[in-house]
């Protein structure tokens, strides 16, 4: 019986007993084992052959371990100097917007001491063409920027693939 906080008792019941619903009789597995051989020593000519095999495949992983190096410094300089000139043609993208955004208000300044419909013609003329002069300089100068990083970018990897080619011949 189990007590309940207030003092009351409750009755349990015993839980009902497992029984299997299926029996398998025990089997015992034979036991196997592989058969010995003894083996004659290995003839001096087959050990050396075998040992130049090791020293050659040594050689192999040596040269392709110092390849893969040399391709992950290479990747890895290209991904800098492509990482360097993104940041740099960010700038020049974000110093482009703030001269537009400031030519902007220049203009609506220059707009509010206008007196005349002439005067807003000229002023919105020369408006334009210092806006057209400039957006022209800052396309060139993008442009400019642009091709640079990408040869920067790929040059690690020129010089990569061409000293590969070198080595290789």
């Amino acid at each position: 019986m189990t007590e309940l906080s207030a003092g009351k008792t409750k009755a349990t019941k015993a839980a009902a007993p497992v029984v299997p619903l299926f029996e398998f009789p025990q089997f015992e597995l034979p036991k196997f084992e592989l058969p010995k051989f003894d083996l004659p020593e290995a003839p001096a000519a087959f050990r050396e052959v075998a040992e130049q095999g090791i020293a050659q495949a040594k050689a192999a992983y040596e040269k392709a371990k110092a390849a893969a190096e040399e391709a992950t410094g290479v990747l890895e300089r290209s991904y800098a100097a492509a990482a360097d000139g993104a940041a740099e043609y960010n700038r020049q993208v974000i110093d482009a917007a703030r001269a537009n955004v400031n030519a902007g208000f220049d203009y609506a300044i220059a707009l509010l001491a206008v007196k005349s419909p002439t005067d807003v013609v000229e002023v919105s003329a020369a408006h334009v063409r210092e806006q057209f002069q400039a957006m022209t300089g800052q396309a060139k100068l993008l442009g400019e920027l642009a091709r640079k990083l990408a040869a920067e970018a790929a040059e690690p990897i020129q010089t990569g693939v061409n000293r590969a080619f070198q080595n290789a011949a």
